[in-house]
């Protein structure tokens, strides 16, 4: 179904008119935005309880005995949660997770379209054009959604403070964004955003870039059409380079927003992301910066697939020409 508007058209030189401009709706920054959100919803809902391990894994370990634990591996930290919290708590925080794809993903889909659009002109988009505008789309999308963030990470935490015995930080949704304000002020929503921002430059370099050229790519080669098997493919291999280039910032990002802060919001354990970076490398070791990459990289990999199948359908569905 494709949803029109017809436009007035200047006449021809020999006087007879033209036939009316077709405006496609789906192809519009608006109706791109809804389908990428709506998309990204579809494709957290199903992930999500991976995103709840990960960030339990990427914890273990800091502070010494602060945050000691006894789950290690990603199926022993998934079956302790069930088992000690729930199933239901593999989905906690998975509100201001959607609050975060409802500005994220809109952003980083309908800026990297503008961005290629006005790199590649009239020519065939190159692999330096697609990484500026994996990595640039990356970076505004997560430093406006990074208040969103910071809540769900500090929310996924609230089962495991419980477990050790530890005051509640939060209750909910919005009384984590008052107890940040009350803490840290305005400026406090932003803590951990530069790690944060980088992790999403990264993965949207894998994840955005990888996809556009890996797509593009198969459909040259093979002569497939833009089809829900090209889909596939390309989005399998967004997923892991997504994971394997955005794993030791998603890391360092985790650990800061994470950390117990003093009555001014100041932070008690890293003074910033390159603190937290060197304190986790001579604590723990380089391939500290890459615990729960397994369930990144599970998650990434499906996140991937569900969202770029759905986004496709969608608009495809709607009318749009391809992504």
């Amino acid at each position: 179904m494709i949803f029109t508007h017809k436009a007035a058209s200047p006449p021809d030189k020999d006087g007879t008119e033209k036939s009316p401009v077709k405006y496609n709706y789906a192809d519009t920054i608006w109706c791109t935005y809804i389908v990428s959100v709506i998309a990204a919803s579809i494709a957290e809902m199903f992930t999500y309880p991976l995103d709840l391990t990960k960030t339990r894994l990427q914890i273990q370990g800091e502070g010494g005995a602060i945050l000691k634990t006894k789950y290690r591996g990603m199926l022993a930290t998934a079956g302790g949660i069930i088992r000690e919290e729930g199933i239901l708590k593999l989905w906690q925080g998975i509100t201001p997770a959607l609050y975060r794809h409802c500005v994220y993903s809109g952003v980083r889909i309908v800026a990297y379209d503008a961005m290629r659009t006005k790199l590649r002109g009239d020519h065939e988009l190159t692999l330096w054009q697609s990484a500026v505008a994996g990595v640039g789309a990356g970076m505004v999308a997560q430093w406006l959604a990074s208040p969103a963030d910071l809540v769900k990470v500090q929310i996924q935490m609230e089962g495991k403070r419980r477990l050790l015995g530890q005051e509640p930080r939060v209750h909910g949704t919005h009384h984590a964004f008052r107890e940040i304000v009350k803490r840290g002020g305005i400026p406090g929503l932003w803590k951990g955003s530069i790690p944060n921002v980088q992790r999403a430059a990264l993965v949207n370099l894998g994840d955005l870039t990888t996809y556009d050229l890996a797509k593009r790519f198969v459909m040259k080669k093979t002569g497939l059409p833009d089809s829900h098997l090209v889909h596939i493919i390309a989005s399998m291999c967004a997923g892991f380079a997504a994971a394997a280039m955005g794993t030791p910032a998603d890391v360092i990002k985790t650990r800061v927003m994470n950390q117990p802060t003093d009555l001014s919001g100041k932070g008690l354990l890293y003074k910033g992301s390159v603190d937290c970076l060197q304190k986790t490398v001579s604590k723990e070791g380089f391939f500290a910066l890459y615990k729960g990459f397994l369930p990144v990289w599970i998650r990434l990999g499906p996140w991937a697939l569900i969202f770029w199948v759905s986004f496709e359908h969608i608009r495809a569905t709607l009318g749009a020409t391809g992504y």
